[in-house]
């Protein structure tokens, strides 16, 4: 069997975690990587062992070097190179929030559909061992019905100089906010239907952090509380009638603590090196299954939880389109 071969377009903090769950992985190879600055890709494809760079991200797409690519880039360029990507004839894994648009998401998975590709918003929460438990524990109704969750998470930005610049899709919503959204999506099966929250700015008009509310079909409220101003708990926590459910640091999780009523805590411990390998490990079934689609990390599921997004961010800032 060939080796899958991705190449990574960006070396931003994110491609070699994805770079490294790409080589532990015996069908896949990273076999090429892009910047826009020739001399950074080189140094960085021979830091991270990989054996082609591009001084551009077009260059690597017209190649015949790889199969596949990964877009990790600034929030704003996703869709014009997983497009772009597509009209090569490369299969697409693109980092979230997938487009900013959802009408760019629709388009980009109507042009793999065309093309007979694949493409999948990298959501890596969704394929980890110990949320497909948290999943099987929800459905065997041990916990009773979830009636809310809330979610905190907390980060310094400094190291992206984009993330203030709301033209280029900066602002913690977008790139925090999504892991909660579509987690809960997967997890219960249903769609956010109403929503609500309200932000803190930073020095530009991009928040530095929120508070969102949201509904979903099923009845179930849930929160989401993100700052890069401070540091918070790092915790989800889903609240059942008969116990709730812990994770840390959920959107990378390796462990949930179960708390029932007059019983001892219950650990699930799924220890790995990288978490990314598991979504990775899916796309290559997916890829050698000629699917143009994920059946868990579903275009319905991206396109939603961007339009919530979307939704949230127009009611902190009427005047965007």
């Amino acid at each position: 069997m060939e080796k899958l071969r991705f190449g990574i377009l960006s070396t931003s903090s994110i491609a070699p975690r994805f770079i490294r769950a790409v080589q532990s992985v015996p069908g896949c190879q990273a076999a090429a990587l892009a910047s826009r600055n020739p001399e950074r890709a080189a140094g960085k494809a021979a830091l991270w062992n990989i054996p082609k760079a591009y001084g551009s991200y077009e260059e690597l797409l017209c190649s015949d070097e790889i199969d596949a690519a990964y877009v990790a880039m600034i929030n704003s360029q996703h869709y014009r190179y997983a497009k772009m990507a597509l009209e090569q004839g490369k299969h697409v894994l693109c980092e979230k929030p997938f487009t900013l648009h959802a009408e760019e998401s629709r388009e980009l998975f109507a042009l793999a559909r065309e093309k007979g590709l694949f493409i999948m918003e990298t959501q890596k929460v969704l394929f980890l061992p110990v949320i497909q438990r948290i999943k099987k524990i929800l459905q065997d109704g041990s916990l009773g019905a979830v009636k809310m969750a809330d979610f905190s998470s907390s980060f310094d930005p400094g190291y992206n100089t984009w993330f203030f610049d709301p033209e280029k899709g900066g602002g913690p919503l977008y790139g925090n906010a999504i892991y909660s959204l579509q987690l809960m999506q997967y997890l219960f099966d249903c769609k956010v239907v109403e929503w609500t929250g309200l932000c803190t700015r930073s020095h530009t008009s991009v928040e530095s952090q929120f508070a969102v509310s949201m509904l979903m079909e099923n009845g179930l409220l849930f929160t989401n509380k993100t700052s890069t101003s401070v540091t918070t708990t790092h915790t989800a926590y889903l609240y059942g009638e008969k116990g709730f459910i812990e994770i840390p640091e959920y959107w990378k999780a390796r462990r949930a603590v179960l708390h029932y009523p007059s019983r001892d805590p219950v650990i699930l411990e799924y220890p790995c090196e990288y978490e990314l390998v598991y979504e990775i490990l899916h796309a290559e079934q997916c890829i050698r299954k000629h699917l143009c689609e994920s059946p868990v990390m579903t275009e319905d599921m991206t396109v939603s939880a961007i339009e919530v997004l979307n939704a949230v961010n127009k009611q902190w800032n009427p005047s965007v389109s």
